[in-house]
């Protein structure tokens, strides 16, 4: 079943986002006081706690939605962006997916201002929840209530003829306690169990390359607002979407530009956003516009992909609007110039205004997913690196030769292998670039990074020898050294590996 969906409604600048956050527990949508920050629909599955008087009671879940301010651009002085774009085109959209919101929810949380008390917008919007029938699923919340003296000011908001209001404070934590035993009260006793997708995808690129536009072609449904203007995303969306019987999260990201260009501290707060994105993702997608050259944006995104060992699809969008006489192998080799880091990552072509390539690219997602969680075993992994140092091995100036000691498969996501070696020094730079192409071509995972751990051997201390120290090290009386996330006891019996 899914999860039960609480919508959190409001005029601007009444606190939602801040309780969205308090109520997911982290910092997901961008808190700033001007008006129109939020205009997507936010979301996230969090898990409400049961009140600690209840003994042998279990959590509840449930997917909570932040949504724009309604009428948010209707003070002339939040109208225009810093190009002068007129962002009250956006009203529609962003009053559509409140809407949205509202109709798909089971529980609508209608935020408002104790300390500013009931406005006109306030009781406009009071007025379309009631006309709409969805009064009964209404709680209005009373947000702002820093103390004790502000409750009585929270009540004048009962006038709103949706019942007596629940008050807190999101900023400062005030009567929070009570309000989220209040929500779990609310929420479906059925909803105990809940799995989170397994796969996060996130969709990132610069301004306008088509991210919001594919995140909606993909989801079947207009779940992101998408516009000509530019840095319409601000918050990380996320989208839930179904590949045959798996669900994997989409994150739509704000669209990058360089920091110079910056127009305020909330596209300070998209940027981390979005590299906040990059960490949560096990796969992502490089939207490229096809029609643009590359630029020093691509570039430094490509880096943080490559820092992070993320599986990346390069997708190119707007190919269609390409010029004719442009040859795709071409195009492939001024990539490979420009993105050099990334030259095993698979390359999808497409336009997503009409959908098309997007079925191979979800598909394209499973595989890379697939890809780096493979674990390959000791003995193929022994074949390979012998083959390897049989066919060049790394050059010395001293002549020493170099040698593998062990070798074993540690980890996935990203697939990573240690290698015990006697002079680590002899593997790095460039005969580690071309270890790394050769297990590209021989191993399973071919289209994602491959992180490479060199360690070096070390002479065990009398102490260690005492206490039983060589369990892991050869016959030599030497081990495996200290490597974070590396148990030596994974490493097979001793002289089996050394090549």
């Amino acid at each position: 079943m899914s999860l039960p969906r609480i919508a959190i409604v409001g005029r601007p600048n009444v606190g939602k986002s801040s309780l969205f956050n308090r109520l997911a527990g982290s910092r997901v949508s961008i808190v700033d006081p001007t008006p129109g920050v939020t205009r997507d629909r936010v979301s996230r599955f969090v898990e409400i706690r049961p009140p600690a008087e209840l003994d042998g009671a279990v959590s509840r879940y449930a997917e909570i939605v932040d949504t724009g301010g309604f009428g948010v651009y209707g003070a002339e002085g939040a109208r225009f962006d810093d190009v002068g774009a007129d962002l009250s085109t956006l009203t529609d959209d962003i009053e559509a997916q409140i809407e949205r919101a509202a109709e798909e929810s089971d529980l609508i949380l209608f935020v408002v201002d104790a300390q500013a008390g009931p406005t006109r917008l306030d009781e406009t919007i009071a007025g379309m929840l009631r006309s709409s029938g969805r009064a009964d699923k209404v709680v209005v919340v009373a947000n702002k209530v820093d103390s004790d003296s502000w409750e009585a000011d929270a009540m004048e908001f009962a006038a709103l003829g949706l019942g007596i209001p629940e008050i807190t404070s999101a900023k400062s934590g005030f009567k929070k306690r009570i309000f989220f035993e209040f929500i779990w009260n609310r929420i479906d006793p059925a909803s105990a169990l809940h799995i989170d997708p397994e796969i996060k995808l996130a969709i990132v690129g610069r301004r306008n390359a088509g991210k919001s536009t594919l995140v909606n072609a993909m989801a079947g449904d207009d779940r992101v607002i998408t516009s000509e203007i530019a840095g319409t995303t601000r918050d990380a969306v996320d989208v839930q979407v179904g590949i045959g019987d798996r669900t994997l999260t989409v994150i739509d990201t704000a669209g990058l530009r360089k920091k110079k260009s910056w127009s305020d501290q909330i596209e300070a707060y998209s940027h981390q956003r979005t590299i906040d994105s990059l960490d949560r993702a096990n796969v992502v997608f490089m939207m490229i516009d096809a029609t643009q050259p590359i630029s020093q944006i691509e570039k430094r995104l490509a880096k943080e992909i490559v820092d992070r060992f993320k599986p990346v699809a390069i997708v190119l969008n707007k190919w269609d609007l390409t010029k004719d006489d442009l040859v795709l192998e071409d195009y492939l080799e001024y990539l490979e110039q420009e993105l050099p880091g990334l030259g095993y990552a698979p390359i999808i072509r497409m336009t997503a205004t009409d959908g098309e390539g997007v079925r191979p690219a979800l598909r394209m997602v499973l595989n890379l997913f697939e890809q780096a969680s493979h674990r390959e075993s000791t003995g193929r992994l022994n074949a390979v690196f012998k083959e390897i140092l049989d066919r060049r091995g790394p050059s010395s100036r001293l002549g020493t030769r170099a040698k593998i000691l062990y070798v074993s498969q540690v980890a996935i996501h990203p697939p990573t292998i240690v290698l015990v070696v006697n002079k680590p020094d002899l593997f790095k730079g460039g005969y580690e670039r071309y270890i790394l192409n050769r297990l590209h071509e021989e191993l399973p995972y071919s289209e994602v990074p491959i992180r490479l751990v060199f360690s070096q051997r070390r002479r065990l201390e009398l102490s260690e020898l005492k206490a039983g120290g060589n369990r892991a090290g050869n016959s030599d009386g030497e081990e495996v050294g200290s490597i974070e996330g590396f148990d030596p006891a994974d490493l097979p019996d001793e002289g089996d590996d050394q090549i």
